[in-house]
């Protein structure tokens, strides 16, 4: 590919063609790049897609800081008591029986097992032979979002989409794509990064000549579309997205006016895109059905993104009293009232509208040097995807290739030769507001224990995260940024409400912090780790006064 070498910011002239309003001078919308250009990064960051970036950033960009913006209203309003609910204005929709969403696309009819993990080479190709029906390539929580990942991850979709992807290890031994033992490889499902998340490597200058980073969401997306859209349609499939992190119909709106712009942009049929949703925000939950009807002609089905969404719960009623207060984090588990009420609710509103339903992630994960942990981690991936089977789900997600067999199992025995449970309606289900926000009976016990956990996985998690790294397997569990969300923000509100815990220590600042030096303490340090950073951030994510939303944006800025 003859691409001409790119210039970064330093080079870049600043020089672009104005146009005179009569009252005053516009420029042209353009993206400098302000990061360093490793080897190949040319051929992602071309002078022709950085144009349909800056394309998507001047239609959309505005719109994407509005809804940011009432986001945070929402917030305000659920710490001052005002509870989240179905929408009044958007009754009509839910009433109307006769829409549907578009549904799957070429290569996604059966899902019943999809691996989820980072874009590196070395763990796509093991997703890649991995026999799972799709994989989730994984810009966001799986990932950090350090420059290197961020390009380097687009180049390994580049190169698996051209069929050329391979990698060898520093001790030389190549890793190549053979698919399964059929020779089949999954299907790509890219998530990019969520809304709140900036690309600070490249700045977004619009017409007024205001600089600004740009959003991660539009760099991912717009970057493994244009490169990759046409040759994934000719080989078969398509582009598709996992979009996360969504907190209303309206944040939907805004993706299914992106992929409208961008298929007429490219050339491309409307409605090739599709895309699955992830509920992981309480916000989103009580709005599942709207969100399916914004995008229903790009829309392929949602997803039960569990962790994330008991983070959201925290999150959004921190400050409300005992009613939302959380026991340790391992008594949080999928048979709970109010998670049973969300899962629930999630098919039966999918398969109404010919929506998949795609389960969530069980953290459990196997230890091949240990066959104990090995074996209690299978009986507990079995369990949790006979209960998905069960109850409707078309798939489930895992981490590790050697769940798969367990999960499709399950999913075997429910589904036969059939791709999918959409025909089980679930009419029978009726979920209300008050079973989605029913955290009081939990139950259960916050211990020292638990304490410690968060502690430990938090600290060790981020530091992880500082390091490039974004799933890490932590004592036999499998740790992404949801996950550790969970730990600081527990940790967070019990300090913040006073909560005492089982053996009747009261948690507070100065209790939690002698806990945190110790661990701290206690971890076994290697040259180059970021263990000291990592404090710094847990710090102000657990333990300062003021709630980050996400503890990534803060920690991104300043140590990515």
């Amino acid at each position: 590919m003859n691409t001409p070498p790119l210039a970064t910011a330093d080079q870049v002239s600043t020089t672009t063609s104005t146009t005179n309003t009569g009252s005053f001078a516009t420029i042209e919308p353009h993206l400098e790049i302000t990061g360093d250009l490793g080897p190949r990064y040319e051929e992602i960051l071309t002078p022709e897609a950085l144009v349909f970036l800056a394309e998507l950033h001047d239609r959309f960009a505005g719109t994407r800081h509005d809804l940011l913006a009432t986001r945070l209203r929402k917030r305000v309003d659920a710490a001052n008591g005002r509870d989240p609910g179905f929408l009044t204005e958007t009754a009509h929709i839910r009433r109307d029986l006769t829409w549907r969403v578009a549904g799957a696309g070429p290569g996604l009819t059966d899902r019943r097992v999809e691996i989820t993990g980072p874009t590196d080479r070395k763990m796509a190709i093991n997703a890649l032979n991995s026999g799972a029906k799709v994989w989730l390539a994984d810009q966001e929580d799986a990932t950090s979002p350090t420059w290197a990942n961020v390009v380097e991850g687009q180049l390994t979709l580049f190169d698996q989409v051209r069929g050329q992807l391979s990698f060898e290890s520093p001790e030389g031994k190549v890793y190549a794509v053979t698919g399964d033992s059929t020779g089949a490889t999954p299907t790509i499902v890219m998530r990019p990064r969520g809304w709140q998340l900036v690309e600070k490597n490249l700045t977004f200058v619009d017409r007024a000549n205001r600089r600004m980073n740009a959003s991660g969401s539009l760099v991912d997306f717009g970057l493994y579309l244009f490169h990759n859209a046409k040759l994934l349609i000719e080989g078969g499939s398509g582009p598709y997205f996992y979009l996360p992190k969504l907190e209303s119909h309206l944040e939907a709106r805004l993706w299914d006016d992106i992929f409208s712009h961008s298929e007429d942009w490219l050339g491309i049929e409307y409605g090739t895109i599709r895309a699955t949703v992830l509920i992981e925000t309480i916000q989103a939950a009580f709005e599942m059905e709207e969100i399916l009807y914004e995008l229903r002609d790009h829309c392929a089905g949602l997803n039960a993104g569990r962790w994330d969404y008991i983070f959201s719960i925290i999150k959004t009623f921190r400050t409300r009293g005992s009613r939302f207060v959380f026991p340790d984090r391992k008594q949080i588990t999928m048979t709970v009232p109010f998670m049973r009420a969300y899962t629930e609710l999630l098919v039966s509103t999918c398969h109404r509208r010919g929506a998949h339903a795609i389960g969530g992630m069980s953290a459990f994960i196997p230890n091949r040097r240990d066959p104990e942990v090995t074996r209690r981690a299978l009986e507990a991936v079995a369990a949790d995807k006979k209960r998905e089977a069960t109850d409707g789900f078309d798939g489930t997600w895992v981490a590790h290739p050697d769940l798969i067999a367990t999960a499709l199992a399950e999913f075997d025995r429910a589904l036969g030769d059939q791709p999918n449970q959409l025909h089980r309606t679930r009419d029978e289900v009726s979920v209300t507001a008050a079973e989605l926000l029913d955290v009081a009976s939990v139950g259960g016990q916050i211990t020292a224990s638990g304490v410690h956990d968060n502690i430990t996985i938090g600290l060790r998690y981020i530091e992880s995260w500082l390091r490039g790294v974004g799933a890490v397997a932590i004592d036999n569990l499998m740790e992404d940024a949801a996950t550790a969300e969970i730990s600081r923000s527990q940790l967070w509100q019990w300090i913040h409400l006073g909560s005492v815990t089982a053996e009747g220590i009261r948690i507070d600042e100065t209790w939690v912090e002698e806990q945190l030096v110790e661990v701290y303490e206690a971890l076994e340090r290697t040259p180059g780790d970021r263990f000291d950073d990592a404090l710094e951030v847990f710090r102000a994510s657990a333990l300062e006064p003021e709630f980050p939303t996400f503890l990534t944006v803060g920690a991104y800025a300043r140590y990515l």
